[in-house]
């Protein structure tokens, strides 16, 4: 009797439509994926669009921890041994297309099916990745850099794609909570990178890949305080790292 070989999993179809113990569903922008204190009973993968996740404290005061694109995971702490409740709320900024998989289907293929727990891996250890650096940003650096870099990852740089990028349409408020300062600061800086020429705004804010070249040069002339004062990219540090303070 000639054993059939199975057929390879194909994680990209599998993400990429429904079937058992998942649905594909459309959120428009304020909509909620779930809320705090919901039964964490899912996950969700995000196909389209922009969202965001915030929690409130018992005073009632809202706070945005991280936002979300097109390929990350969110809800993941259903997947914890006793299925709690949900520490924080996913709400879509942009109309978004997801795909919501049960905990019980999540579970099963991360044990049955290498490439997606792979996959669904790398992404754990870049999200902790992109906390920790949440973290060292909130530490070290001034409210300037860190809306800088809040813009930055926004636009998403570094990934394919035009060098200058709009963002989703985002509050100052918003903006003000993810660093830690007020609106009114907020405000004081766009309007500083709008006259430096780091980003546009017209309804919509356009990223100019200046903004990163001035917050890596700074960077540069940090880790290398021994270069040459007087060399051609000492200067243009020095400059971009004026602008930036």
């Amino acid at each position: 009797m000639v054993e059939l070989e199975k057929p390879g999993f194909d994680t990209v179809a599998f993400l990429a439509s429904a079937g058992l113990g998942r649905a594909i569903i459309q959120l428009a922008p304020r909509d909620a994926f779930f809320s705090q204190g919901d039964p964490a009973d899912s996950v969700f993968y995000l196909r389209k669009g922009r969202a965001k996740v915030t929690v409130v404290s018992t005073a009632g005061k809202e706070a945005t921890i991280t936002l979300l694109a097109a390929d990350d995971f969110v809800g993941e702490e259903a997947l914890a041994a006793m299925a709690g409740l949900r520490l924080a709320t996913a709400t879509a900024i942009t109309a978004c297309t997801a795909l919501r998989i049960s905990r019980g289907e999540m579970i099963r293929v991360m044990h049955e099916e290498h490439s997606f727990s792979d996959l669904f891996l790398k992404f754990l250890l870049g999200r902790s990745m992109r906390i920790q650096a949440d973290l060292v940003d909130q530490l070290f650096n001034s409210s300037e850099k860190r809306l800088a870099r809040i813009l930055l990852l926004m636009a998403e740089f570094g990934k394919p794609g035009d060098p200058e990028q709009y963002i989703p349409k985002i509050s100052q408020e918003t903006l003000a909570e993810m660093i830690g300062t007020t609106r009114s600061r907020v405000s004081f800086f766009m309007n500083r990178f709008r006259k430096l020429g780091f980003i546009e705004y017209n309804g919509r804010i356009k990223v100019h890949k200046s903004l990163l070249n001035a917050v890596l040069l700074e960077r540069m002339h940090e880790r290398n305080p021994d270069s040459p004062r007087g060399s051609a990219s000492a200067r243009s540090a020095s400059k971009a790292a004026s602008r930036m303070r």
